[in-house]
């Protein structure tokens, strides 16, 4: 029960918070609508210092709002707008605090696979890999998440399926090449295997046709096979980056190294890549019933240590296991090859 009186203060408090937050928005939404390279160095200043006199949480969830408003539109948007809009994320990940990319990178791959199951007409899909592309493009997120979502793309491959794949190589494809070319190889070789066993249910094999020679030009390459491949307005804006980043942050330490899907069970496994993230759950000990128990074979125990480990409060079977190894080693040897079993 909760007395009128503290009631009426909470409504009070609750108009007041709604209020911030509204002035909050016309503020990020007023330098968010100026945005264009010349004046980037001012506005991300700008955000930075409403970084410091707002609550983060307050700030990511406003400034991720209006920058999907902004980005993912039933229309392709002009990429230039959308690297603009991408390095100011970057800039506010590396000065202000990986949170702030981490939040945008959430959203935007949760919208993104929603949009790729509910088979969506307009060009949202393609501005929400455009997104993903220009994160990793200015070193917010590792190659991991695009391999994932290649992968990913490549396992279903239908003909919505190639543009995208298309659209992500043409994009982000020499730098995945320069980061990871084995799996890149790997990935050639898949989409190679799925594009023979498919053929025949496409009418127009063209696209796959394509598709496939975009990816042997990666893989050898060559820059002149990909029409319309132009990687200059990158190249300035990744200059522009490392003049506004402070420091040396601008490096590869401060990338995610996120999987597709560590981003998309965050809310059921909480979010390791942020430190400090708080998370209520802990379904390592606690999800039962899903997984089935691992048996965990330390040989025979005398009772001795068995009950030893339940005096030390050896609560788990894999506690007391790691417990028993420690105590029944000859040497360090043993208990590493032991507590690897």
């Amino acid at each position: 029960y909760v007395p009128p009186q503290i009631r009426r203060a909470q409504e009070t408090l609750d108009d007041k918070k709604r209020e911030e937050l509204g002035r909050l928005k016309k503020m990020v939404n007023g330098l968010i609508n100026r945005l264009s390279e010349p004046n980037l160095s001012s506005i991300s200043g700008q955000m930075e210092e409403l970084y410091m006199a707002n609550s983060r949480k307050d700030m990511n969830d406003t400034l991720t709002d209006i920058l999907m408003n902004a980005c993912v539109t039933a229309v392709a948007m002009p990429a230039r707008l959308m690297m603009e809009h991408v390095l100011l994320v970057s800039v506010l990940h590396h000065n202000v605090g990986i949170e702030v990319g981490a939040h945008f990178l959430e959203a935007v791959v949760k919208k993104f696979d929603e949009l790729c199951k509910s088979d969506a007409e307009g060009k949202e899909c393609e501005n929400l890999l455009a997104l993903i592309a220009h994160l990793y493009n200015f070193h917010v997120v590792h190659c991991l998440l695009i391999f994932d979502i290649l992968k990913k793309l490549v396992s279903t491959f239908t003909e919505k399926e190639i543009e995208l794949i298309l659209f992500l190589l043409k994009n982000v494809g020499f730098s995945l090449r320069k980061d990871d070319a084995l799996a890149l190889k790997e990935l050639i070789t898949e989409a190679q295997r799925k594009a023979s066993t498919v053929e025949k249910e496409f009418q127009d094999q063209t696209r796959v046709r394509f598709m496939l020679e975009t990816m042997l030009a990666l893989r050898n390459n060559d820059m002149r096979k990909i029409p319309g491949y132009d990687p200059e307005p990158v190249e300035r804006l990744r200059k522009l980056q490392r003049a506004l980043v402070h420091g040396s942050g601008s490096g590869k330490d401060t990338q995610l190294r996120v999987s597709l899907e560590s981003l998309l069970s965050a809310d059921q496994v909480g979010r390791w890549w942020i430190v400090g993230s708080s998370w209520s759950g802990a379904p390592m000990i606690s999800d039962t019933n899903s997984k089935t128990q691992q048996n965990l074979h330390v040989g025979k125990v005398s009772s001795k240590i068995m009950e030893l480990a339940r005096k030390q409060r050896m609560n788990t079977d894999i506690r007391r296991s790691i417990f028993c190894v420690l105590m029944t080693s000859e040497d360090f040897m043993d208990a590493f090859e032991k507590l690897l079993k």
